[in-house]
């Protein structure tokens, strides 16, 4: 009778530490699926020489690589690179996703504003995606990761050297 109430009294300190594991570990990994596609977006930038744009989809959570239209093709702007493995996919909807340029929205307008409005007050630089580019730099943007709990990462791009730095955000 003592071994399962030092069980019962086990379980009940260790369950609530536990739920959010399942979730960081969601977020953790979108974070790290985002990483990859925009490092594949970056290395076909430089190996091909030419621009690659990851285009993401916040209220979805698809993204797809896209790259300039050929010479030989018709129509003009950016399509999807089709013959690559992981250049299109989907982010687990449970995972809120911002993108913005850093600094884009003052500190105490995040928390209160509705997401229709941080849609709405989007820059022209949005639309254009992630951009990488031939010479191995990047436009500077950075994409916020929330869980339904409210833990956050940023992934800041360092329009340099095209790397991902992923960092904690403060809990809303």
């Amino acid at each position: 009778m003592v071994v399962l109430v030092i069980i019962g009294i086990m379980s009940a300190m260790i369950l609530p530490e536990m739920t959010g594991t399942f979730e960081d570990l969601l977020l953790r990994s979108t974070a790290r699926k985002l990483v990859d596609v925009c490092q594949l977006a970056s290395s076909r930038a430089i190996t091909l020489g030419q621009l690659h744009v990851v285009q993401l989809d916040p209220k979805t959570g698809k993204y797809v690589i896209q790259r300039p239209v050929r010479d030989r093709e018709e129509g003009g702007g950016l399509v999807p690179v089709k013959d690559v493995p992981g250049s299109e996919g989907e982010l687990d909807t449970r995972i809120s996703v911002e993108i913005r340029k850093p600094g884009d929205l003052p500190r105490e307008s995040e928390s209160t504003a509705s997401p229709v409005a941080e849609e709405e007050s989007e820059t022209p630089d949005k639309s254009q995606g992630l951009a990488f580019y031939p010479d191995g730099t990047a436009n500077r943007m950075e994409i916020r990761l929330r869980d339904r709990q409210g833990f956050g990462l940023v992934l800041s791009i360092n329009p340099v050297t095209a790397r991902l730095h992923i960092s904690d955000l403060e809990r809303e």
